[in-house]
C-alpha cells in the first residue's frame, strides 16, 4: 500500500515522503495513529509540486547568498576598541563588534557566521571569514583602531 507520511516516522521516512509499505503496517499503525494518509493521485501531485517549489526557493536563496558574498568579499570594516599605549588592546575584538560594524555598512550578518583565524588582541588589520552557508564564504578585512 502506498502512503504519504504526515510526520517523521523513525525507521520509515520523513514527513512528506511517499512510501510503499505493507497493508498491515499501514492500516494498523500509520493510518490508525494519524502518521500517514493513503496516497492518492492528488496527494502525489501535491508532493511533487511542493518538492519543486522547495528546490526553487533553495536555489533562489543560494543565489542571493552568493551575490551577498561577492558584494562582501574584500570589504573593510573598522572596529574601535580600548587600547594601551603599546598597541595592546584590553580584551579582544569579538564577532559581535564586527557584526555591528557590518550593520553600519548595511549588511545584517549574524555574529555566528563570522570567524577569525586567531583571537584579535592587537591593533592593526586582520582577515575574517563570513560563512553565509556551506560553500559560500566571503573574506573581509577588520581594521582595529584605538578608541578615542
Amino acid at each position: 500500500m502506498k502512503v504519504i507520511l504526515k510526520a517523521d516516522v523513525k525507521g520509515s521516512g520523513k514527513k512528506g515522503d511517499l512510501l510503499e509499505v505493507s497493508d498491515g503496517y499501514a492500516k494498523n499503525f500509520l493510518l490508525k495513529k494519524g502518521l500517514a494518509e493513503a496516497a492518492t493521485a492528488s496527494g502525489i501531485n501535491e508532493i511533487s509540486q511542493r518538492r519543486t517549489a522547495d528546490a526553487f526557493h533553495k536555489a533562489e536563496n543560494e543565489k542571493a547568498l552568493r551575490a551577498l558574498a561577492k558584494e562582501l568579499d574584500g570589504k573593510q570594516v573598522t572596529v574601535a576598541i580600548r587600547a594601551g599605549e603599546n598597541g595592546k588592546v584590553f580584551g579582544s575584538v569579538t564577532t559581535l563588534q564586527v557584526a555591528s560594524a557590518l550593520a553600519e555598512l548595511g549588511y545584517e550578518i549574524d555574529k555566528k557566521k563570522i570567524s577569525f583565524k586567531d583571537a584579535v588582541k592587537t591593533l592593526g588589520a586582520f582577515d575574517a571569514e563570513v560563512r553565509l552557508m556551506e560553500g559560500v564564504i566571503a573574506k573581509i578585512v577588520v581594521n582595529v583602531v584605538p578608541l578615542t
